[in-house]
C-alpha cells in the first residue's frame, strides 16, 4: 500500500531511510564473497570465470564458448523483428547525436608573453561495458554504455553480459551492440565478469575503465577494483521522485511511479505534492493499476517498502525535500516546470512537464540513462563521453617567461624544503642569462 505522509519531519526521516536502503549488514557478507571471486579470477583467469559461471549462472562453458562468435552476431539480425530493429536504430541515432554535443574539445590559451597553457583530451585505450542479462534483456543499456565510448573514440570496446538458457545471449542485445559499434562480446556476468575486465584472463582483455549497471555483486566488484581500473559509478537500485501539482493527471503520475517500482523490489517511487486531493487520487490509481500488473508481486514489494506520497504546503517545500533526496530521476509534473527548475539543485535527470515520462529518457531521448542513485546526484553526474576520456594539462614557457617567475618559484621551493625544485629553475635562468 502506498503511504501518505503530511508531517515534514516524518517525510525527512523516510527520505533518509529510503536513501540508505542498500546499507545493511548483508552487504558486508556479500563484499567478502566478492573479494574471494576477484582474487580467484585474478589468480586463475579463464578457469575461475568458467567455474563461477557454472556455479552462479548454471551454464557450463568452455574457454571457446566465452566469446560470442561472428556467426551468432549475424544470426541475431535475423531473429530481431523489423519494428524492434527500427526502434534500436532510432534510439542509436538520438543517443549518438546528444553525446556528440558533449564530447570535450582540447584547447590552448596564451595568458602571457611566451606562455602556453591548455588541456588535451584523449580516450582510454580499452573500455569494458557491463550489460545485465541472463533471463532479461536490456538493449537500451547496451546503447547507453557503448555509444558514449564510441563517440569518445575508444579504440577497443569490450562488452560482457551473462548467458541465458543454453548459453544464449538475447538477439536484441547482440543487435544493439553491433549497431553501437561493439562486436567483441563475452558471455559472462556477475563479479567474475568485473574481475576478468579488471585483471584480464587468457581470453578476456584487461581494460582501463568499466561502465554499466548490475546487481549488488557487480556493484561491489566495481567498487573493489576501482584504482586498478576506472569505473563510471556505483549504481544502486533505481528511483524516481515526482513533484506534481493540481494540474497533474493522477493516472499518469501513478503509472510513472509503477514504471519505476516494477524494476526491482528495492526500487523507490516517491510523489511530493501540495495537493492533498491529488495525493489520494494517485494512491487509488496505483492500487487500481496494480490489480492486473504482470509484475505485481515484485512491484507491490517495491511500493510497500519504498513507495511514498508526501503532502507539503508549497512547491518550494517539495523542491527542498527533493534536493535532500537527490533523486536519480526527477519528474516535474507541474504547470510551470521551468520556473520550479530554478529551485532544483540535485538530480540525475530532470523530466519537465506532463508529456515527458521517465521512459522517454530510459530509451531514446538522447541523454544517458545510467545515472547516480541513492543520493549520489549531490556530487555525481550521468555516464557520458567524458567517462571514457581523460585530460592532460599542457604547459610551455619560453626562457624569458621562466625568468619572469623564477624568483617566486624558487621562494616557494625553499619554503617547502625542496632544493632540487629550486635549482631546476635556477640552473636554467643562469644558462640563459
Amino acid at each position: 500500500m502506498l503511504r501518505i505522509i503530511t508531517q515534514i519531519s516524518e517525510a525527512e526521516a523516510e527520505i533518509q531511510r529510503i536513501c540508505n536502503r542498500t546499507h545493511d549488514d548483508q552487504v558486508i557478507h556479500k563484499e567478502a564473497t566478492v573479494r574471494e571471486v576477484l582474487q580467484f579470477v585474478k589468480r586463475n583467469g579463464d578457469s575461475a570465470v568458467l567455474s563461477y559461471t557454472a556455479e552462479f549462472d548454471q551454464q557450463t562453458l568452455t574457454p571457446e564458448d566465452l566469446r560470442v562468435s561472428a556467426a551468432e552476431l549475424d544470426i541475431a539480425y535475423q531473429q530481431v523483428p523489423k519494428d524492434l530493429l527500427d526502434a534500436i536504430r532510432l534510439a542509436r541515432r538520438q543517443i549518438e547525436a546528444f553525446h556528440q554535443q558533449r564530447k570535450p574539445k582540447s584547447w590552448v590559451q596564451f595568458p602571457g608573453q611566451d606562455v602556453v597553457l591548455g588541456k588535451r583530451f584523449t580516450p582510454v585505450d580499452r573500455a569494458g561495458l557491463y550489460v545485465p542479462g541472463g533471463r532479461a534483456a536490456y538493449p537500451s543499456t547496451v546503447l547507453m554504455n557503448a555509444i558514449p565510448a564510441l563517440v569518445a573514440g575508444v579504440p577497443r570496446r569490450v562488452m560482457v553480459t551473462p548467458p541465458g538458457p543454453d548459453k544464449s545471449i538475447n538477439p536484441a542485445v547482440l543487435v544493439a551492440a553491433q549497431e553501437a559499434g561493439v562486436e567483441e562480446i563475452y558471455r559472462v556476468g556477475g563479479a567474475q565478469a568485473i574481475a576478468a575486465l579488471a585483471y584480464g584472463t587468457e581470453t578476456i582483455p584487461k581494460v582501463d575503465i568499466i561502465s554499466g549497471p548490475g546487481n549488488i555483486y557487480v556493484t561491489l566488484a566495481k567498487k573493489l577494483v576501482y584504482g586498478t581500473v576506472g569505473i563510471d559509478s556505483l549504481a544502486g537500485p533505481s528511483e524516481v521522485l515526482i513533484i506534481a501539482d493540481s494540474t497533474a493527471n493522477p493516472s499518469h503520475v501513478a503509472v510513472d511511479l509503477l514504471a519505476q517500482a516494477e524494476h526491482d523490489p528495492l526500487a523507490a517511487a516517491l510523489l511530493i505534492t501540495p495537493d492533498a486531493t491529488l495525493a489520494q487520487k494517485v494512491v487509488l490509481e496505483v492500487n487500481r493499476q496494480l490489480e492486473h500488473h504482470p509484475r505485481r508481486v515484485l512491484t507491490e514489494k517495491s511500493i510497500a517498502h519504498y513507495g511514498l506520497v508526501i503532502v507539503v504546503e508549497t512547491l518550494e517545500q517539495a523542491a527542498e525535500l527533493s534536493n535532500a533526496f537527490a533523486p536519480e530521476h526527477l519528474e516535474l509534473e507541474v504547470a510551470n516546470p521551468w520556473d520550479l527548475l530554478e529551485s532544483i539543485r540535485h538530480a540525475g535527470a530532470i523530466f519537465l512537464g506532463a508529456n515527458t515520462p521517465e521512459a522517454v529518457g530510459d530509451y531514446l531521448a538522447g541523454p544517458n540513462h545510467t545515472l547516480p542513485t541513492s543520493g549520489a546526484a549531490r556530487y555525481a553526474s550521468a555516464l557520458g563521453v567524458e567517462t571514457f576520456m581523460k585530460h592532460s594539462s599542457l604547459i610551455q614557457y619560453s626562457a624569458e617567461a621562466l625568468s619572469e617567475v623564477a624568483d617566486a618559484i624558487q621562494i616557494l621551493a625553499d619554503a617547502e624544503g625542496l632544493p632540487s625544485h629550486r635549482d631546476s629553475v635556477r640552473l636554467r635562468i643562469q644558462r640563459s642569462s
